[in-house]
């Protein structure tokens, strides 16, 4: 009787002491295994990561940086100015310096003057069936001294309702006296240059300045003008007025050639070593995954292995 309720007393005592730690270790590995086997935390942090770098990656190439600069120069390349006088004749074309613009030439007479210009006679870009006629001039290119040119123009009475003429800024004037086909020339400028008037019985002062836009892929020449307006006091007899007078001078705003440059501020070797230092994460994260798993199953067979040792003692 003795011998049996001291080996009952060594069975509760080995129960209480193996069993309920055994239990505490088991729920232990159980959710450390849980947790650190599956590496799902660590994995899904290091994802959204990758998904947020190749994101602002391709905002960044996709939407680049405008940088502006101003460029000085002494004088510009000589610009195209092509005018449309329609009905309008041509009295006087010259350059002059300083702002300084001379009387006005007398009605109906031709003056010489020292321009260069050409005629260019080709078919309307967006109408097969219309000819357009362009007096090209050859623009100012000193704005140290501030050249200008002054041209007039008288036309006969009209049935039009308003009376304006039209004209075109396009780069250099070169480019249409070299071209071996003006009238393509022609009209693909004005397929890419906008159009502008100034009325008659004023002068109009064409103040241009230059911007150049440099992308990706091309580059671009823009021609952007202030322009101010002046009423001409005609003095002249009232059978005289029936010729109606246009005022136009073109000149150099400042010295200044504005520069627009497309700046992609992505930077892919910098893109390329976050992508790096996720994957490797991953890869860190996949790897201690793995040891971990292994570790807890070595660890519980050798649990497993003990409690089977000390259940054959009990028994024994």
């Amino acid at each position: 009787m003795l011998r049996r309720e001291t080996s009952q007393s060594y069975q509760e005592f080995n129960d209480d002491d193996g069993a309920e730690p055994a239990e505490a270790y088991q729920n232990c590995a159980d959710d450390k295994e849980g947790s650190e086997a599956d590496g799902s935390a660590p994995p899904a942090g290091a994802a959204f990561l990758a998904y947020q770098t190749i994101s602002d990656f391709m905002e960044k190439l996709n939407h680049p940086v405008m940088s502006v600069r101003y460029k000085e120069v002494d004088e510009f390349d000589s610009p195209g100015i092509a005018l449309y006088p329609g009905k309008a004749k041509l009295l006087s074309c010259r350059h002059h310096y300083h702002d300084h613009i001379p009387p006005r030439v007398s009605l109906g007479e031709f003056e010489e003057g020292d321009c260069t210009m050409e005629e260019v006679t080709y078919t309307d870009p967006y109408s097969n069936y219309t000819k357009k006629q362009a007096l090209v001039v050859q623009g100012p290119t000193d704005v140290q001294d501030r050249e200008l040119i002054f041209l007039q123009f008288s036309q006969n009475e009209t049935e039009e309702d308003f009376s304006a003429i039209s004209y075109m800024l396009f780069a250099k004037y070169k480019d249409m006296s070299r071209s071996l086909d003006k009238q393509k020339f022609m009209r693909d400028c004005e397929r890419n240059y906008s159009m502008w008037t100034f009325s008659g019985g004023f002068r109009t002062w064409v103040k241009m300045s230059l911007v150049k836009t440099s992308g990706r892929r091309n580059e671009s020449v823009e021609f952007r003008q202030e322009s101010s307006v002046v009423k001409y006091n005609d003095r002249r007899p009232v059978a005289e007025k029936t010729n109606e007078l246009f005022f136009v001078v073109f000149q150099w705003r400042d010295p200044f050639i504005q520069e627009v440059k497309a700046i992609v501020t992505a930077n892919p070797w910098n893109t390329f070593a976050i992508l790096c230092g996720v994957f490797m994460a991953l890869f860190k994260a996949a790897n201690f995954a793995k040891l971990s798993v292994h570790w807890i199953k070595k660890i519980r067979k050798r649990h497993q292995k003990g409690k089977r040792s000390r259940e054959l003692n009990q028994i024994s």
